[in-house]
C-alpha cells in the first residue's frame, strides 16, 4: 500500500511539473509574439527606413547664376534711366543670326537664377516692323512676372536673362530660333522675325 501511495504521489508531482512547464512555454511564446507584432515596433521600423531613403531636393540640381556667353549687341539702344520707359532702336542692316546680349545698365541687386521668379518691365521692337510694338510700361497689367527657366516665356528670355541683377537694364536681340520661330503670334511680329527687347529687372524672388 505504501509503495502504491508513493507511486501515485510521484505521478502527481510529474504531472504538476509538466503542466507548469507547458504554461511557461505558452506564456513565453505569447509574450514574444505580441512584442514583435506591436504597432510601436512596426512604426519605428518604417520611420527608420524612410529616414535613410529620403534625399534632400536641394542636392539634385546646380543652379547657374551667370548667363550663357553671347555676343554683345553691335548697335545697342540708349541706356536711358532705369525705372523709366527706354528708347529702343532696331539696328540698321540685316538681323544677326545669333543671339546678342548687352547690359545697358548694370544692376547691383539680387541676381536672376534659373527657378527664380522675376518681375520685369520690357519694351519689344521687331526687325520686320523696325519699331516698338509692345511695352509693359503702357500695358494695363503693368510689370510682367514669370519663373525663369520654366519654359513659360520664349527661350531667348530664359537664356538671356540669367545672371541679370535687380536694378539692371538689358538688351536682347533674339533670332527666330529662340523667339517665335516660323509662327506669327500677333500684329507686328512676322514669321521668322528677329526680336529686340530692352528689359528692366525690378524684383527677384
Amino acid at each position: 500500500m505504501q509503495r502504491a501511495a508513493k507511486r501515485r504521489q510521484t505521478v502527481r508531482r510529474v504531472a504538476i511539473v509538466a503542466t507548469v512547464a507547458v504554461v511557461v512555454v505558452v506564456s513565453a511564446a505569447w509574450i514574444f509574439s505580441s512584442h514583435s507584432n506591436s504597432p510601436s515596433a512596426t512604426t519605428s521600423t518604417l520611420a527608420s527606413a524612410s529616414s535613410t531613403t529620403t534625399v534632400p531636393s536641394s542636392a539634385s540640381t546646380t543652379v547657374p547664376t551667370k548667363p550663357v556667353s553671347f555676343a554683345k549687341v553691335t548697335s545697342p539702344s540708349p541706356a536711358g534711366t532705369w525705372g523709366k520707359q527706354p528708347t529702343v532702336i532696331v539696328p540698321a542692316g540685316k538681323p544677326p543670326t545669333q543671339m546678342e546680349v548687352s547690359d545697358l545698365i548694370k544692376g547691383t541687386g539680387p541676381v536672376a537664377k534659373i527657378g527664380s521668379t522675376l518681375e520685369v518691365q520690357y519694351v519689344l521692337a521687331t526687325y520686320s516692323s523696325r519699331k516698338v510694338i509692345q511695352a509693359s510700361w503702357t500695358s494695363s497689367t503693368g510689370p510682367f512676372s514669370f519663373v525663369l527657366g520654366a519654359g513659360r516665356v520664349i527661350p531667348g528670355w530664359d537664356e538671356g536673362l540669367v545672371g541679370m541683377h535687380v536694378g539692371g537694364r538689358r538688351e536682347l536681340i533674339i533670332p527666330p530660333a529662340l523667339g517665335y520661330g516660323a509662327s506669327s503670334p500677333g500684329a507686328g511680329i512676322a514669321a521668322n522675325d528677329t526680336l529686340v527687347f530692352v528689359v528692366d529687372l525690378l524684383k527677384v524672388s
